[in-house]
């Protein structure tokens, strides 16, 4: 039974707030060690450390164009099907965010422009373990070929419990990925962001995690750009008396399955909500086959009741959920007063599961209180933006004043110079 907490003070919110995953020191220099070695040995250090952490010696650390095909024929075709859907529906909607660019006099004879610019080389990460994300690849894989990513590499482990799934091969092929390397953890983190013979270097990486993980991409930020620091998965429910117990129920075990650090959070309007949702969970559990992980999930999973709609709607905002679904009356009354959040599920029939695989919005989003500060993955992930000016003599000499005025406030001579030398003939001539 998840605990209960009935109308928490504000003083009181921020421990409410904590994730469960505590910064460990170990963890880090655990992380240091890998990227190191992988820095200094490459492909080598890949073997090593496959045959040491995944149990798995590898010969190619890069599939084959054969292995590929093979492992696509090997995928069912309603599971085919279904991919082709969420791909149909990722792909529009990510098309539509596609970036403008900005062409605009500012004054006469001053033209500022700006123009989205694909990131050349990008990478991928998809975890490993029990759960074969495929949707993961669609979700990073897709916005990149809309962008025109030229490179794109997929890093994903092979281990002696499972090979790669099929599913996630399949559908790096649907995305027009050009290389998958059998690679996983931070020691692939580190692969991509430094290059090796199999694993090409790249200029950004994305995907999500374990701590291992993270670990390696906030370390690696200082050498290439990542999508952000997402750590283990959360939900928060905000909900009243419309809500479905049996609704609410199945989205925070939905988010408990996904490992032992996850978390979800209840946030309601009564005590009976509150009951009716506990009891519910504890009436689906028993049907699902990932215990372990649910009910380790689930003991710092927590209720929060806060009679109050706006209390609930402040409480949301401090939380700042990587996913937050809102099953409340009048529910766009609420999300439209969330600041904070990855990604917003209203009403009852938008479980997170949509979003997760195939309604069209990215999965990729903010944890751990990153939403405050931090978008998704969108497309503006995948471009940097270049700036441009032309200025014509007339429109120098216009904004020379300003210029010049600005430059030497900051004691700075050499910019106005290089403002007053095109406009004044005499200085020119006397230089």
């Amino acid at each position: 039974m998840i605990t209960t907490v009935i109308n928490p003070a504000r003083n009181e919110w921020a421990a409410l707030c904590r994730r469960n995953t505590p910064d460990d020191a170990d963890i880090e220099e655990a992380v240091g060690r890998i990227i190191d070695d992988v820095a200094s040995r490459g492909d080598e250090a890949l073997r090593d450390m496959a045959l040491r952490y995944d149990g798995v010696k590898l010969a190619d650390i890069a599939l084959r164009a054969d292995e590929i095909a093979a492992a696509a024929d090997r995928v069912s075709d309603e599971v085919k099907q279904a991919i082709a859907v969420a791909a149909d529906n990722i792909r529009r909607f990510h098309i539509a965010q596609q970036p403008r660019a900005v062409d605009l006099e500012v004054m006469p004879g001053v033209r500022c422009l700006q123009r989205p610019v694909a990131i050349e080389r990008v990478g991928l990460y998809i975890p490993g373990g029990q759960a074969p994300l495929f949707s993961t690849v669609l979700m990073l894989g897709i916005p990149a070929s809309i962008a025109g990513c030229r490179h794109k590499v997929l890093c994903t482990p092979r281990t002696s419990v499972s090979d790669i799934a099929p599913e996630i091969i399949y559908a790096a092929t649907v995305c027009g990925i050009d290389r998958i390397c059998c690679t996983g953890g931070a020691q692939a983190i580190a692969a991509m962001a430094f290059g090796t013979d199999s694993v090409p270097a790249v200029d950004k990486i994305f995907g999500p995690g374990n701590r291992y993980v993270t670990k390696a991409k906030q370390l690696l930020s200082r050498r290439v750009a990542i999508d952000m620091p997402a750590g283990p998965s959360e939900v928060m429910v905000m909900a009243d008396h419309t809500s479905v117990a049996e609704f609410v129920a199945a989205d925070m075990l939905s988010q408990a399955e996904h490992g032992p650090d996850s978390q979800a959070i209840l946030v309601c309007d009564s005590e009976s909500t509150a009951r009716r949702a506990a009891e519910a969970i504890e009436r689906l559990r028993p049907r699902l086959s990932r215990s372990g992980s649910i009910d380790r999930s689930l003991s710092h999973s927590r209720a929060i009741v806060l009679p109050d709609r706006s209390d609930m709607v402040d409480f949301a905002n401090t939380y700042a959920a990587e996913h937050l679904i809102i099953s409340m009356e009048r529910p766009w009354e609420i999300a439209d007063a969330i600041t904070s959040a990855g990604s917003v599920f209203v009403g009852n029939y938008s479980p997170e599961s949509a979003g997760d695989y195939a309604s069209g919005t990215n999965h990729t989003l903010p944890t751990a209180g990153w939403a405050r500060s931090m978008s998704g993955v969108n497309m503006d992930s995948f471009y940097r933006k270049i700036t441009y000016q032309q200025l014509t003599p007339e429109g120098l000499a216009s904004l020379a004043p300003s210029i010049t005025a600005m430059a030497r406030a900051e004691r700075l001579d050499a910019h106005a110079l290089a403002v007053e030398i095109r406009t004044h003939k005499q200085l020119l001539e006397y230089v």
